[in-house]
């Protein structure tokens, strides 16, 4: 029998393209998946949120492209990479900073939904401060590059994009333990990804509505972390880690979270009626009754036991919020493209 079991096992072994996917999509090897280089890798930098960063370059270079024809297709590419290598440093400085502090350990939800890179014997603590350093290089290497081609003022995006990231953990400011972890992401995930990518794509244009057109993404991406700091209310407390749901309360910040998401649509709505962009944007519309599905589920309390095949649990509203951003920022994206490929007077109803 145990030979049979184990040439079972042997045959349904995942293949790496299985592993890969897997990862990115629930940050977790398949079951029966063996540990490969790159499988560690994408385990380590936390790779299956990257999605959400890979829009905002996308919605960045979608704006750039609304607003001229004459956008550098190099710079929105390498804008792109950059923001997503700085996610994974991110992630890494979390992991790093979190365990330092006595945070992160076995019991909590960081160790239970995903392996932590250290807790889990992924890579030591040497090695994982190595890789951030490695992977910054990356980024300053692209950083000069865009200070020479065009100009000195894409510091300005990346300094605050790396006080806000060391910080949001970090002491002694420590963002995240005074309740400014959400207001954070809003920044980082709208102006300055966004609007940073905008800039280096234009060769420096930056128009006053794109500011508010970096909004409603922002939004959408500031509610999977309050989702995932409702998750963890109760032993975030326990610890004292004042995120803004153990300050307001996980009930309260239940509710928060839908009106957050909510405002989506609203500010879409207000970027089509004073025409900073055009109707191509009412396609975000079409995430609505999905939107209804995540507010009923937020409407309820955590279950005791995860459902079958939830992969990330103990997280439970987190999930339900990636679901939202999934479709609302995929039909953002569509909108723009309307709005880019088919001139408004095609489109009768405007």
């Amino acid at each position: 029998m145990a030979e049979e079991e184990n040439t079972r096992k042997k045959t349904n072994k995942p293949s790496l393209l299985k592993k890969w996917s897997t990862i990115l999509n629930s940050c977790n090897l398949p079951e029966n998946a063996e540990m490969d280089l790159i499988s560690k890798f994408l385990l380590i930098i936390r790779s299956c949120v990257f999605s959400m960063t890979l829009m905002s370059g996308i919605i960045g270079g979608l704006l750039a492209l609304s607003f001229t024809k004459q956008i550098s297709w190099l710079n929105w590419v390498l804008s792109t990479i950059g923001i997503v290598i700085a996610h994974a440093v991110n992630n890494i400085i979390n992991d790093f900073f979190d365990l330092q502090q006595g945070v992160d350990d076995d019991e909590y939800a960081r160790a239970m939904y995903a392996p932590h890179p250290i807790l889990a014997g992924l890579i030591s603590k040497r090695n994982l401060i190595l890789l951030a350093l490695a992977l910054n290089l990356i980024d300053v290497g692209i950083l000069i590059y865009f200070m020479l081609t065009v100009n000195w003022y894409v510091l300005f995006f990346a300094l605050a994009g790396i006080f806000i990231s060391v910080f949001y953990v970090a002491p002694p400011i420590n963002l995240k333990k005074h309740g400014l972890g959400e207001p954070a992401v809003f920044i980082i995930w709208g102006p300055l990804m966004i609007g940073g990518t905008f800039y280096v794509t234009t060769l420096g244009q930056i128009p006053y509505w794109v500011w508010i057109a970096t909004i409603p993404y922002a939004l959408i991406v500031t509610t999977i972390l309050f989702g995932k700091h409702i998750d963890k209310h109760d032993p975030d407390k326990k610890k004292g880690i004042k995120t803004l749901p153990v300050i307001i309360g996980e009930k309260n910040a239940r509710i928060i979270n839908i009106v957050l998401m909510g405002l989506f649509y609203v500010v879409v709505i207000v970027l089509i009626a004073f025409k900073y962009q055009g109707i191509g944007l009412i396609l975000t519309f079409l995430s609505i009754p999905r939107y209804i599905f995540v507010t009923k589920n937020y409407l309820k309390p955590k279950p005791e036991e995860p459902p079958k095949d939830w992969p990330i649990w103990p997280l439970w509203y987190v999930g339900f919020a990636f679901h939202l951003i999934r479709l609302s920022g995929l039909t953002l994206i569509l909108g723009l493209l309307v709005n880019i490929f088919i001139p408004s007077q095609y489109l009768w109803f405007w």
